[in-house]
């Protein structure tokens, strides 16, 4: 029997499926409201769960389960596998193949709102990593990252499947078009690869887009030194919010608190010309920029 541990989960809307699962009777328009796409091809399953690596020490969460192919293959290597699952008619496919497998916990929850960070007291191995793999709806892959991306100090690695130009943005070089806040904040506090391109045959139905396996693994540290994560976060979000404006006007019209000294020292003192966009910016340019946004104590 699978095990199982924690209390009840919150339903949402996030649906998805692991390689070669067909969708449930009637799921149909469900998933294509989701943007989900069923990977059909086992060779991508394999590719995926290889390059996550994971050990028996390991647990691995995994996103969008659906009917556990992809879950199986995680079960044959990893200590112990939480499956998240959305969709009731899924979810109840999952949970009797899990029993099955006596390392897999299927639990039907939203993989947006999913507490990730008590993976890491469900799994108390010294030498153990917690992984995320999944393949990501297109529709809600952001609120998902975003998730991630807030519980990063108790992950130690992601392998997840999502839309191609997401990827692309995730590891986008100063720059670039791609180039924007989710690469600066991602690329502070993740090493990121973009492992291999997915192709719209390789999904049932095949989507309208290309897709793409990228890996983060989470940094102990940030890239770049950062005095203030939230003034660090303001001014990366003001910077990019209006692309086609110059760093300086896009920082005074971005709701930004006014550094101290003013906007145009602030510049000068962190050697960055404020006519360049924010998209040429370097995450070190970044950091020492948003130095002079931190609130003084007290305020």
């Amino acid at each position: 029997m699978a095990r199982r541990s924690g209390g009840r989960l919150g339903r949402g809307r996030h649906g998805g499926a692991a390689a070669g699962d067909a969708p449930p009777p009637g799921g149909r328009s469900r998933r294509r409201a989701l943007g989900q796409h069923f990977l059909a091809d086992p060779a991508v399953a394999a590719r995926i769960v290889e390059a996550a690596g994971p050990t028996r020490d390991d647990l691995v969460c995994e996103i969008g389960a659906g009917a556990g192919t992809l879950t199986g293959l995680l079960a044959a290597r990893a200590g112990r596998v939480v499956a998240l699952e959305i969709d009731p008619a899924l979810h109840a496919r999952l949970a009797a193949l899990a029993a099955r497998w006596p390392t897999v916990e299927a639990r039907l929850a939203d993989a947006r709102r999913f507490p990730y960070e008590a993976l890491r007291c469900a799994w108390p191995a010294p030498e153990g990593r917690v992984l995320v793999v999944g393949n990501l709806p297109y529709s809600v892959s952001k609120p998902i990252l975003f998730r991630l991306f807030e519980a990063r100090r108790t992950l130690d690695a992601l392998t997840l499947m999502l839309q191609r130009e997401v990827a692309e943005r995730l590891v986008a070089a100063p720059g670039s078009r791609a180039y924007g806040a989710l690469s600066v904040m991602w690329q502070v506090w993740a090493d990121l690869a973009l492992l291999f391109g997915v192709p719209p045959a390789a999904f049932r139905p095949p989507p309208a887009v290309e897709s793409a396996v990228v890996q983060a693994t989470f940094r102990a540290w940030p890239r770049v030194p950062v005095a203030d994560e939230a003034a660090f976060r303001r001014v990366v979000a003001a910077g990019f919010a209006q692309r086609r404006k110059t760093l300086a006007n896009a920082l005074r019209g971005g709701g930004v608190p006014p550094p101290r000294g003013g906007l145009a020292a602030a510049l000068h003192a962190a050697g960055i010309d404020g006519r360049r966009r924010a998209e040429s910016l370097t995450l070190e340019e970044f950091a020492r920029l948003a130095e002079f946004f931190v609130a003084p104590p007290g305020a």
